[in-house]
């Protein structure tokens, strides 16, 4: 899944929430149950998600909503190698780039 967000040091739990195409509630609760996901809070109590954040997101999704795992089996299965899920996501996240840059570049032809 390619995620479009603009590069910038925070973001607001709406922009997280619309990239992913979920509700800003469905933002808070996985907030709540994976630990790797930590957003700073301003004075206000807003949220405010690093690419950190965005990153774990990303691995999170993929494993729920793409291929099919539970909260639970998703939990156990960033435990168990989380190394080896973060290399991986972000091959698929660089190959997603690539593909449609070139999917640009073929419809221009």
């Amino acid at each position: 899944m390619h995620i479009n967000l603009p590069e910038k040091r925070y973001y607001k739990i709406g922009e997280v929430a619309k990239a992913f195409n979920v509700n800003t509630s469905h933002i808070r609760f996985w907030e709540k149950e994976f630990a790797i996901i930590k957003p700073k809070k301003n004075a206000k109590g807003n949220r405010l998600f690093t690419q950190e954040d965005i990153k774990n997101f990303k691995l999170i999704y993929n494993l729920v909503k793409e291929r099919g795992f539970t909260l639970e089996g998703a939990k156990q299965k960033l435990k168990k190698n989380p190394a080896g899920l973060f290399s991986k996501q972000e091959i698929i996240s660089r190959l997603e780039i690539v593909k449609a840059e070139l999917q640009k570049i073929k419809n221009q032809l």
